[in-house]
């Protein structure tokens, strides 16, 4: 049993449930307890009713995230399917927190709306507003009006995008706000030129990226500040996998964990991996880049829980 009580739910309470089934990378130890609400209100009353001391964590779908091998303690939250709507009215797009990215990327562009940026990048609404996600030149904050979330305490807030610290590939959320919905304001397009956008960017990112390995994206930030814009002027000078390349860490190991061969920014479960040697192996990367260029990466890659009792 928990050691703190636990507000009474019409959705999902389980307890020490194990994560790495839920990222990825496949990897990580268990929650204390892992809450699926029904819907918003029942995400506030149990927030409103939980002790404020007891840590709380909103997981998406696990893509951008490295869960430690002792797992995490507290409470683990991630929203279904009453928090996967979308609404359209003119050129204002509302999508819930646990809306994939792909996902309103498409029905953005059936609408004749261009967010096709967010076509290929893994993950949710809430997280590409967490780590203010792009690719192509266009970030999330480009496009986000406002964002809806539910406070510790259980109040629901509207925040604007002035508000909200985004910078590359972060944000500055009050503590302990949860991300419910957000509303983007996007550019008008024709419907069948963006959905061939897409396809093209699909395609392109196939090419490029380990798609079919247990990755959780990009590793880390490029150094340069910004992310490929995909044009033929681009250059790679500051980009992580290019630093990586350059410090002959392509392709290095630590137990199950490799830099994936064919995009080195890429840090792969190889098929037995602990995130203890994930996390090692990124951290011996950045630590060889650093002496072999003076550039020091920044995690990209969410890492969140505690090591293994025995680490």
């Amino acid at each position: 049993m928990t050691e703190f009580a636990l507000p009474p739910v019409r959705g999902t309470l389980t307890e020490n449930r194990n994560l790495a089934d839920l990222t990825w990378m496949r990897v990580g130890g268990p929650a204390d307890v892992f809450f699926q609400p029904a819907d918003p209100d029942d995400l506030a009353d149990f927030l409103k009713e939980l002790d404020p001391a007891v840590p709380v964590f909103p997981m998406g779908v696990g893509s951008n995230l490295i869960v430690r091998d002792g797992g995490i303690r507290g409470v683990v939250i991630r929203m279904g399917r009453n928090f996967n709507g979308i609404e359209i009215d003119g050129t204002t797009v509302k999508a819930g927190a646990a809306l994939l990215d792909a996902m309103v990327a498409r029905k953005a562009a059936d609408a004749g709306l261009d967010l096709t940026f967010l076509r290929t990048i893994p993950g949710t609404i809430g997280g590409a507003v967490t780590m203010n996600a792009g690719c192509y030149g266009t970030y999330t904050a480009d496009v986000l009006r406002e964002i809806e979330v539910i406070m510790r305490d259980g109040s629901r807030q509207i925040l604007p995008v002035s508000e909200l610290g985004m910078q590359y590939r972060q944000s500055s959320l009050p503590e302990g706000a949860i991300i419910i919905s957000a509303t983007f304001d996007a550019p008008e397009g024709d419907p069948e030129a963006l959905r061939q956008r897409m396809e093209d960017q699909l395609k392109k990112r196939d090419e490029t990226q380990p798609t079919k390995d247990r990755t959780a994206g990009s590793t880390f930030r490029n150094p340069a500040g910004y992310s490929s814009t995909g044009q033929a002027d681009d250059t790679h000078e500051l980009k992580a996998w290019k630093v990586i390349d350059d410090a002959g860490m392509r392709g290095a190991t630590i137990g199950g964990a490799v830099m994936n061969e064919k995009h080195s920014n890429f840090l792969t479960n190889a098929g037995d991996a602990t995130a203890a040697d994930l996390e090692g192996l990124g951290e011996a990367v950045r630590k060889k880049v650093y002496d072999s260029s003076g550039i020091t990466l920044q995690w990209e890659i969410m890492r969140v829980g505690e090591p293994a009792p025995s680490e």
